[in-house]
């Protein structure tokens, strides 16, 4: 397996800045790249943020919080991945953004790196065949938020090497997550099973069965769930979650995948959730409010 020490990773959003801090905490160098200057300058705010969070629970000392700040560095050009042995991309859930990317990187990174992608939802062998190292492909979904949520699931493609899921897997328990191998299928695991529920909720709510607020009480206190589904859909984002019905709705051809109506409607809308300030909630008031 490949001694890792260097990671990149592609995309300042949530995502990329959680994957940076949890590598950057296991002692890995990081360097987080971006072509949006405005959200790169943003980066170390933000994981200085939520290393303070985990400081208050007692996850590590601040000591190890700033040694690991020191370890992320920041660049919005290509060429600054030159030297990592593993590229994490986490960037939009579109596969046309992400296949433009991996256009862009060939002939950046040195040839034995291993190129993975966090996508939540996308076939890795697609994916892998726009790249310039199928071999050397593999997916790495993270779950949100990265620092808390333990699990990782790792995707190899019909070309991935096994040395490289291996090397993955390994790298996976290195900065403290536990992996679990999922077959190249649409959505993978998780969220094969868990879209269909948020998408049920959200039929649920569009026939008048439920209002938004008592949806997500029923499901906090006769399942036990710690988020309501459609809290936890604007927590997701509304296009990512459209874009993961879809890909099991096209991917698997059943209709029990279909997409609810009302979900699409708020996506047009832009209502896409807690990032858009709107969803099935209105988070600009405190605490928010319902919008259906």
């Amino acid at each position: 397996m490949m001694n890792v020490q260097q990671i990149g990773v592609i995309g300042a959003g949530p995502m990329g800045v959680g994957i940076a801090q949890v590598c950057a905490l296991a002692g890995l160098d990081v360097v987080v790249h971006d072509i949006d200057v405005a959200r790169l300058a943003k980066v170390h705010a933000h994981a200085e943020a939520s290393l303070r969070r985990q400081i208050g629970r007692g996850a590590f000392t601040r000591d190890q919080a700033t040694a690991a700040l020191g370890r992320i560095r920041t660049s919005d050009q290509r060429k600054s991945l030159a030297d990592c042995d593993v590229v994490i991309e986490s960037v939009n859930e579109d596969e046309e953004v992400k296949r433009a990317l991996y256009a862009d990187l060939k002939g950046v990174l040195k040839a034995d790196a291993i190129l993975a992608t966090d996508t939540s939802s996308i076939s890795i062998t697609r994916l892998a065949a726009a790249t310039d190292r199928p071999q050397r492909f593999v997916g790495m979904h993270f779950m949100n938020p990265v620092p808390v949520m333990e699990l990782v699931e790792v995707i190899p493609g019909i070309a991935t090497l096994a040395e490289v899921t291996e090397t993955i897997t390994a790298l996976t328990r290195r900065i403290g997550k536990v992996p679990v191998e999922a077959q190249d299928f649409p959505a993978f695991m998780v969220n094969r099973i868990l879209a269909p529920m948020i998408n049920e909720a959200i039929y649920v709510l569009y026939e008048g069965v439920g209002s938004v607020e008592s949806i997500d009480a029923a499901c906090k206190l006769g399942l036990h769930h710690p988020m309501g589904p459609l809290a936890l859909a604007d927590f997701i984002g509304l296009d990512i979650f459209l874009s993961i019905m879809t890909v099991l709705h096209e991917g698997l051809a059943d209709q029990k995948y279909r997409p609810c109506p009302l979900l699409i409607k708020y996506v047009e809308a832009g209502w896409l959730g807690r990032k858009s300030g709107r969803g099935f909630y209105d988070y600009s008031v405190d605490p928010p409010r319902p919008t259906r």
